[in-house]
C-alpha cells in the first residue's frame, strides 16, 4: 500500500470513529444542548428520531470493519456478522431518518435531500445483502461500496456544516443545499473509483 494509500485508509477509519463516537454526545449533554437544530425531531417522531441518532452512528462505525480485506479473508464468519448488524443499523436508521425527512421543518429542500439519502441508504444496503446471499460476491461488493458512501455522508454532512459558521452564510438556506452536497458527490465519487480501477472492493480496503 503506497504513501496516499496508507493516508486515505487513516482518515477514512478516523473520521468515520470519530464522528461516530460524536454522535452519541447527546447521551452525556441531552438532546437539547447537542443537537437543538433538530430536536424538535424529539418530541415530533420519537422513535424515529432516536433510531436514526442512536443506530446511524453504529452503522457509521461499522463501515472500516466491513472494508478491512484481513477481517474478511482471515475471519469471513465475523465479516458476515458484522454485515448483518451493518444492514440492521442501516435499515432502523434509515427508516427513522426517511420520518424525520418528512416531517423537517428545514425546507422541501432539505426535506427532499435527506429523504432521497435514507431511501438510497437502504436501497443499496439491502440490494447488496442480497447480491452477497445470492452468492454474487463481486455485485456485493460493489453496492456496499456505494452504502459506505452513503453513510459516509455522516463525516461530509458535519464538514460542509462548518461553512456558515465559517462564511457567515445563511444556515437555513445553506442546509437546502448541504442535504444534497452530503451524500450526492459521495456516490459519483465511489461510481468514478468503481469504473476507474479493476478491483472495486480495493478502493478503501485495508490490509
Amino acid at each position: 500500500m503506497g504513501k496516499f494509500s496508507r493516508i486515505r485508509v487513516g482518515l477514512f477509519w478516523t473520521l468515520s470513529l470519530a464522528v461516530a463516537l460524536a454522535s452519541w454526545r447527546f447521551l452525556i449533554l441531552g438532546v437539547n444542548t447537542s443537537m437543538a437544530f433538530v430536536a424538535y425531531h424529539a418530541i415530533e417522531s420519537q422513535i424515529a428520531f432516536y433510531a436514526h441518532i442512536l443506530l446511524a452512528p453504529v452503522a457509521l462505525a461499522l463501515t472500516p470493519f466491513q472494508l478491512w480485506r484481513s477481517l474478511r479473508m482471515r475471519r469471513p464468519a465475523l465479516h458476515r456478522w458484522v454485515g448483518r448488524t451493518y444492514g440492521v443499523m442501516v435499515l432502523l436508521a434509515g427508516a427513522g431518518g426517511l420520518v424525520m425527512a418528512m416531517g423537517t421543518h428545514a425546507g422541501a429542500g432539505a426535506a427532499w435531500g435527506f429523504g432521497m439519502l435514507a431511501v438510497v441508504w437502504v436501497g443499496t444496503t439491502g440490494w447488496g445483502i442480497l447480491q452477497a446471499r445470492a452468492g454474487y460476491i463481486d455485485a456485493h461488493r460493489r453496492w456496499m461500496l456505494r452504502s459506505v458512501a452513503l453513510s459516509f455522508s455522516a463525516v461530509t454532512l458535519r464538514l460542509y456544516l462548518l461553512i456558515p459558521v465559517a462564511t457567515g452564510i445563511d444556515q437555513a438556506m445553506a442546509y437546502q443545499v448541504i442535504a444534497w452536497a452530503c451524500w450526492v458527490p459521495n456516490l459519483i465519487a465511489v461510481e468514478w473509483l468503481m469504473r476507474r480501477r479493476a478491483g472495486a472492493g480495493a478502493l478503501l480496503s485495508t490490509n
